[in-house]
This record gives C-alpha cells, structure tokens and sequence, in this order.
C-alpha cells in the first residue's frame, strides 16, 4: 500500500471513530436525559404509595387471603363512587414499581379480569400487621413535612432550618402546639420502634443482663422501652420526653413516663438508651445531651445506648442509599442535626465524656446500628 492509500484508509478509519464517538456521545446524553425525568418525577412513587395506604389497598387484598381483582377492591375501598379507571392506572404504577403484582385471570375464568396480590414489599403497608411502615408514610410524605424539602435551596443560600423556614417554628414546637401533627408525628415514630426494636433487643441480649434501670431519652409513647422491658422483666424503664409528648403514651406494664427536657436533666440509670435521637441536633447539641447522660448514669458501670446511623462510604448493604436519605431528611425536619460517620460519632463521644465505645451492626435488616458507649 502506497502513502496516498495509507492516508485514505486512515482518513476513513478516524472518519468511523469521530462516528462512533458521536454515537456514543449521543447514547450517553439519551440516559441523562431519561435519568433526570426519573428523578423529576421521583416524587409519584411516594405519591403513589401513600395513596396505596390512605386507600388500604393492602388490606384489602390481604382481607381476601388470595390475589382480587379491581372490582373486588374497589368495592371495598371506603368511598359510595369510587374511580375504577383512576385506580387502575395507581395500580398498574404500583404494580410496575414492584409494590403490588398483577396476573392474568385463570384460563377457565372466560376473559375475566387481572388479579392484584401483594409482594414482600405490601406486607410493611398493611395496618394491623405487627411490623407495618404504613403510618410511617403516611408521616413522610404528609404537607407538614413534604413543605420544609421546598426550602433546601433557601437553606443553602441562608442557612438555617428548613422545618422552622416551613412552618414558622422549629418541629418540636409545631408538634406541641398542632395536635393533629402530634399524632402524626408520634404513629410514625412508634411504627418504626417496633420494626427496629425487635431487632435491637435480639442483637443486644448480653447487654441489657447488667442493667437494672433504664431510660429511653426521647422515648416517644414509650413503645420502644416497653419492648426492652418486655423481654428483660428485670428492667425498670422510664420512658422520657417532652410533656405533651408522654401526655399521650399508653400505659405499659414496668414502664413509668416522665416529662422533661434532655437538654436540661435526665433521670438518673444505670444505663441510657437512645434511638434516632442524637442525628436530629448539631453536635454542639449532642454534646449537651452527652454530658447529661453523662451525670445521670453510675461513673464506672453506667453507659449509654445509642441505636442511630453510621454512614460508611464502603458498605453495600441494602440500605446504604435510604441513610443518605435519612441524611437529607434531617436537613428538612431537624434542628441541624445529621447523619453521622465513625470518626464524626467519637468525636462528639469524646467530648460528650464517653470516650470508650465500640459500634455493632444490628443485623442487614435494619436501617440504625448500635453504639454501646462508657463514660471511662
């Protein structure tokens, strides 16, 4: 091959690349462009899922112990009219994302119509299942706290508190002074008690044998020391937390309630436990809830309890991505609080005065891990 055809056939050549090269360019701009509508549209899977449970579409199927077809709920879906179009389109949305399966009628049924059942995933929306999500999203994705998420650009540029930019005041007094929010608030957090707790009380048996009295700071209902209690009887709990908070809380056998304020005493233990308390606050403010753990616990047996995240950037587990979201959840619902590392949790350990600890994971099942943590 002479020069002239050498430099034709390398023409041609980088012809074919500079085309593959645009093909590929153009391929990879087709997927960012489908990957931003998804995430434009991301919020019709909450959306969509909090119809599921406001209609309880679940237990409406789980009622009939088999697969049902649309007519069968929406008969029993509580409306005199209800749109069986509109549900039809909900349901081939949920049935897409996995939440709802729908299979054609039987053979001998003679072109009957598509039968719903439920997945592992349904299950955690049924109402009266022991382990059940569902007030916990109808809480998520409620306008009280779907509103502070349309302040993130502002907090960026001002800071500030995203909840408190929402709704005039931070969350804690929204929620005493609102009591349908109260409510809402409280079913959330003590759905979610019972789906972490059973796990908890599993994973910690060796540690509750030494403790003779606890205290759940910021125990909500009480809900979750009652499961501790529950199956330790040796235990003397006292749920604590806000006064109009445990003005609500059922009464639990070996569970007494006691109204205060974390950031100015907490009873006295032999031990203190605290779940998905510590990443609502700063850590200037960690640190001041520390230091009263600190007082209120025995200076050479005492401890604390924390069952919270621990972000790991080399983790796989499924829930890695729901804890950045719980990162971003603080931003719109917290006082400055957040989703912490290991280094940035013995941080404000240490200067908390706990400076020995040691972090278990729980089990995969469980989005929170344990941090067992001594004063010496």
């Amino acid at each position: 091959m002479d020069r002239k055809q050498k430099m034709v056939s390398r023409s041609e050549n980088d012809d074919v690349l500079k085309i593959s090269c645009e093909a590929d360019e153009a391929e990879l701009m087709l997927q960012g462009q489908a990957n931003i509508w998804r995430h434009m549209f991301a919020f019709a899977d909450s959306m969509t899922l909090k119809c599921a449970v406001e209609l309880r579409i679940a237990d409406i199927i789980h009622s009939h112990a088999r697969p049902i077809t649309l007519s069968q709920i929406a008969t029993c879906i509580d409306s005199p009219s209800p749109d069986i179009t509109c549900l039809a389109r909900i349901m081939r949305f949920l049935v897409r994302a996995k939440i709802f399966t729908a299979a054609p009628p039987p053979p001998q049924s003679d072109g009957g119509e598509t039968l719903y059942g439920l997945t592992p995933s349904s299950k955690w929306l049924l109402h009266d299942a022991e382990l059940s999500l569902a007030p916990m999203v109808l809480m998520e994705n409620h306008p009280f706290l779907m509103a502070p998420w349309h302040c993130f650009g502002t907090c960026v540029k001002e800071g500030g508190i995203a909840f408190e930019k929402a709704h005039g005041r931070q969350i804690w007094d929204f929620a005493s002074e609102n009591p349908e929010f109260n409510k809402l608030f409280n079913d959330g957090m003590a759905c979610t008690a019972k789906v972490v707790m059973g796990e908890v009380v599993a994973a910690y048996k060796d540690g509750f044998g030494s403790i003779r009295t606890l205290v759940d700071v910021g125990g909500g209902t009480g809900g979750a020391v009652a499961e501790m209690v529950k199956a330790y009887p040796h235990i003397k709990g006292i749920n604590f937390d806000l006064p109009h908070v445990v003005a609500s809380a059922p009464a639990y056998e070996g569970v007494s309630h006691v109204g205060g304020d974390m950031f100015e005493s907490i009873p006295n233990a032999d031990a203190i436990f605290m779940k998905w308390i510590m990443h609502d606050w700063s850590d200037e403010d960690c640190i001041k809830i520390l230091k009263n753990c600190r007082k209120a616990v025995p200076e050479k047996t005492g401890k604390i309890i924390i069952v919270d995240g621990v972000i790991r950037e080399d983790s796989d587990d499924p829930f890695d991505k729901t804890r950045l979201v719980f990162d971003l959840l603080m931003i719109a619902h917290s006082s400055n609080g957040k989703e912490r590392s290991e280094v940035e949790w013995k941080k404000v350990l240490e200067e908390g005065g706990f400076p020995r600890y040691r972090i278990m994971e729980i089990s995969i099942s469980t989005l929170p891990m344990i941090i067992e943590a001594y004063p010496e």
